[in-house]
């Protein structure tokens, strides 16, 4: 089957493709990130421990693991903007049903559909970003990245005000609203979307499976949300068992991301259109063990290694979505790398959450979860020094 491309492009100016493309980021973590600080209060209604905590904290990343292989292919038959547009709609609903008194099975049923509907943006917007502003990927990743992570940190920080004001339902289901908006701002750039043939590159056809600089970036993917989904998850929690007051714990995770956004947008300073980025990529995740250790060791002043660790983690982020574009070939190639990437990199990430929560309820030490982050830190600094070599997927 020939691959389709859309081409909203020589409908729309620049600017507004990327408005888009802004507006679509926006949604793609906030309903995530919501969860982390209520935790207490969602336990506290629904009775569920700690390991059954994070298995909820890893269940939309299961659906990322599960779907994102499918995402290139149902795009191929309908075409990108369409299949975000549902995406959009299938997120608005999920959200409200994951908030439904009445019967916990809602709480995990929209859950999964959340991952399922956010992994279909999670895919397509690097593909987009390759075709829609070539030579300028870096860049433009930065920004969506900075949005994305804008949003995920409010939906944070203002999560237990909410939560304890009006209960953690409104506070993570408040989110359905960002996700209609975005879905009605999208329409009318889906709607008018012309599906097109794409010129076949000579990589066509090449399985991503097979490709070891795809699986380099694979890991390297994986490594990275591995350590952002437990700290978004679990922070707020070590932060208490070291003393931390619950509310000050939930603003230093809103720091957290907020923090990344900065450093999201300053990256790409550091990065070139194409090159040898492992020395940059090797950096920005020794950030990330430098914080774990400065809270094992020095944890009088958690508020300096909670802004290190969001420092690495809104870097290696850019870092990660730039090397799928920079990777691939062609913007067929890119969906093709983003499905097999976010698949393999997903499904090691549902590891955080799960992990901390059974290392937390068998030790009772919050330190046993900062030291479960600072190894992945190490092998992610090891897979950094292979996915940051400037290669392809496949040779031309």
């Amino acid at each position: 089957m020939s691959s389709t491309s859309s081409a909203p492009s020589r409908a729309m100016p620049a600017a507004l493709l990327l408005l888009t493309v802004l507006v679509v980021a926006a949604t793609l973590r906030a309903s995530i990130t919501s969860v982390g600080p209520v935790l207490g209060l969602l336990s506290a209604d629904t009775g569920l421990g700690e390991s059954q905590l994070g298995l909820l904290g890893a269940l939309p990343l299961i659906a990322f693991a599960v779907v994102s292989p499918l995402v290139h292919v149902v795009s191929q038959r309908f075409g990108p903007e369409r299949t975000v547009l549902v995406a959009l709609v299938v997120l608005t609903g999920a959200t409200v049903l994951r908030s439904v008194a009445g019967w916990d099975g809602w709480l995990w049923v929209g859950t999964a559909i959340i991952g399922a509907a956010i992994a279909v943006g999670n895919v397509l917007l690097p593909s987009l970003v390759k075709r829609d502003f070539p030579g300028r990927t870096a860049r433009t990743t930065g920004i969506y990245s900075a949005v994305l992570s804008a949003f995920a940190a409010i939906a944070s920080g203002v999560a237990l005000p909410i939560g304890e004001a009006f209960g953690w339902r409104i506070a993570v289901g408040c989110w359905a609203l960002l996700a209609l908006v975005g879905a009605i701002i999208w329409a009318p750039r889906a709607l008018r979307a012309t599906t097109l043939p794409e010129p076949q590159p000579s990589t066509a056809g090449r399985s991503m499976w097979t490709s070891a600089t795809a699986w380099h970036v694979a890991l390297f993917m994986g490594t990275q949300s591995t350590t952002f989904y437990l700290l978004v998850n679990w922070l707020p929690t070590i932060e208490v068992g070291m003393g931390v007051a619950p509310l000050v714990a939930g603003l230093h995770l809103f720091l957290f991301q907020v923090v990344g956004i900065l450093a999201g947008l300053a990256v790409p300073l550091l990065m070139r259109e194409r090159g040898d980025l492992r020395a940059v990529a090797a950096g920005c995740t020794a950030l990330m063990l430098a914080a774990m250790l400065g809270l094992l060791l020095a944890p009088a002043v958690p508020l300096l290694w909670v802004a290190v660790a969001g420092a690495s983690s809104g870097a290696t982020l850019v870092i990660a979505l730039t090397f799928i574009a920079q990777r691939a070939r062609s913007t067929a190639d890119a969906g093709r790398l983003s499905g097999m990437v976010q698949s393999v990199g997903y499904l090691l990430a549902t590891l955080g959450p799960i992990g901390a929560g059974v290392l937390l309820e068998l030790t009772g030490a919050w330190q046993s979860a900062v030291v479960a982050v600072a190894v992945v830190a190490v092998l992610q600094i090891l897979t950094s020094l292979l996915a940051g070599r400037d290669r392809f997927t496949h040779p031309a």
